[in-house]
């Protein structure tokens, strides 16, 4: 064989072995490789999936915006528009991230300046709101007021009242010594308060005679369990004024108020209605039958002034005849049944046991000895609410 051929074959097998070494390392290395690089792709997807995860977590301002409470008044639409309810315009009530920095007439060019500019003066009193559920709210909805902003929500820029804090007027001040006139103080909390049970305040009896929201309420601390009150109860409140009317509870026959039973407003409302004395319903009688269901009727014989109006013979608050009558019996009868079917005898209080002419009719429970059924009758003989 000649030299030139023997290399050509050497030369071929050469080739041949490096090809099929090639083809050897390459499937080896799949066969090394697989196992680790599957852990390490596996293990690269799983954390990019909890990257994914974690991320996905975490809330985004939208998200807190659609988490947080809406108020009674249905008006979580309001935080989209830049539409600012108003305590005079009918509007729907502010939800708690929308809350907006009340105008100041007294002080038109005044700025925001943040709640810690206020603290730097105002210590005890940022101490004293700092556990209060208005400013826990401001600073939960901030997209508008700023988490900074929970002082100035509610009294109003306060860069000139910085300026001169001496000067009365360029903070609106929730008192009425306060240079703030009373409609700016209650503007302020029905723009975001109003609606509601609040939809009567104009033009009810306590916004005439010009009371403001913190004659009753003390947002700045928390004297009561509820309702931000200036006292520990809403029958203290009250009677901070309603003096009579809270000494008629102390009469032997009176409403279970004192007893805890019942409070003011059980009766009234006393942020407004369409009675003068706001009660929570259109009538004495509806109010009263809220809970003496039994009297409502209707009844085959019906009791004129029962169905007229329970004032007629009733005290709503106490009084010292039983059952809370106006008069005593049989004197309140004798207030419209006189000449006739009894004999036109007048009873007094002489007609009492120990009186000059005892009489029976006056004695025990005097006409209802007989007339047990007065508020009226279902019975086919009830005609004089004997039955």
């Amino acid at each position: 064989m000649s030299a030139k051929k023997v290399c050509r074959a050497t030369a071929a097998i050469t080739l041949s072995l490096t090809a099929l070494l090639a083809v050897l390392t390459g499937i080896g290395g799949v066969l090394l490789w697989s196992p680790g690089a599957r852990a390490q792709q596996s293990d690269d997807a799983n954390t990019a999936q909890a990257t994914a995860h974690q991320r996905s977590n975490r809330l985004s301002e939208s998200d807190i915006a659609r988490m947080l409470p809406s108020t009674d008044m249905d008006a979580g639409a309001s935080m989209h528009s830049e539409v600012r309810a108003h305590a005079f315009d009918g509007g729907s009530a502010t939800p708690f991230d929308a809350a907006p920095i009340p105008r100041n007439p007294l002080a038109p060019g005044a700025d925001g300046i943040g709640a810690k500019s206020c603290s730097a003066c105002h210590a005890l009193e940022s101490i004293q709101a700092s556990h209060s559920l208005h400013v826990a709210s401001f600073r939960a909805g901030s997209t508008n007021t700023g988490p900074q902003a929970s002082c100035e929500a509610c009294h109003g820029p306060g860069s000139e009242h910085a300026k001169n804090p001496a000067a009365p007027g360029l903070i609106i001040a929730f008192t009425h010594d306060a240079k703030t006139p009373v409609e700016t103080q209650t503007r302020t909390c029905l723009s975001c308060h109003v609606g509601g049970a609040r939809q009567h305040w104009i033009g009810s009896v306590h916004q005439e005679r010009g009371l403001s929201c913190t004659d009753c309420h003390n947002p700045m601390t928390r004297l009561s369990a509820e309702g931000v009150l200036a006292n520990d109860s809403i029958n203290q409140v009250c009677a901070t004024c309603h003096q009579d009317v809270r000494a008629q509870f102390n009469r032997r026959s009176h409403m279970p108020l004192p007893e805890g039973q019942i409070s003011c407003v059980d009766c009234h409302n006393p942020h407004g209605t369409i009675t003068r004395p706001l009660l929570k319903t259109d009538t004495v009688n509806e109010t009263c039958d809220t809970c003496h269901a039994e009297k409502r009727g209707p009844f085959v014989f019906e009791h004129a002034p029962v169905g007229e109006n329970c004032l007629n013979c009733h005290t709503p608050h106490g009084s010292n005849q039983e059952n809370l009558l106006a008069l005593p019996l049989p004197m309140l009868c004798q207030q419209c049944h006189t000449n006739s079917d009894h004999p036109n005898d007048l009873l007094t209080r002489q007609g009492l046991r120990n009186g000059l002419a005892p009489d029976e009719r006056v004695m025990g429970r005097s006409c209802l000895n007989c007339h047990s059924n007065i508020h009226g009758s279902n019975d086919p003989n009830g005609a004089k609410f004997h039955q």
